[in-house]
């Protein structure tokens, strides 16, 4: 089946322990609810530096990563429908990437 990666952006981070426990448990049910079809949780990102034949600059480029999941879906549309349920669509502003991966 193939696999696709889910590339988070922006989202807010949580400002107090309760909002961060409430945000971790959103995520773990949405990972968790995908069952096999989540290959891979991934991870939250820091700040990127982007690397250009001009040089190296640390402003985490025109749209900053903040987080990844890889999963394994029928095609895209199966993938993105799967996306859907991200809590960082919950209202912080965040948006999901949904990008096939390519085998080689």
């Amino acid at each position: 089946m193939p696999k696709f990666i889910f590339a988070y952006h922006g989202g807010g981070k949580p400002e107090t322990e309760e909002e961060g426990a409430k945000a971790m448990a959103a995520w773990q049910t949405w990972l968790g609810g995908m069952g096999d079809a989540c290959v891979d949780m991934g991870n939250p990102v820091g700040m990127s530096k982007t690397v250009a034949a001009g040089g190296v600059a640390d402003n985490g480029g025109a749209n900053p990563l903040s987080g990844y999941t890889i999963v394994q879906a029928a095609d895209i549309g199966a993938a993105c429908d799967l996306a859907k349920g991200c809590p960082i669509l919950d209202g912080g502003g965040g948006t999901v990437e949904v990008a096939p991966i390519m085998e080689m």
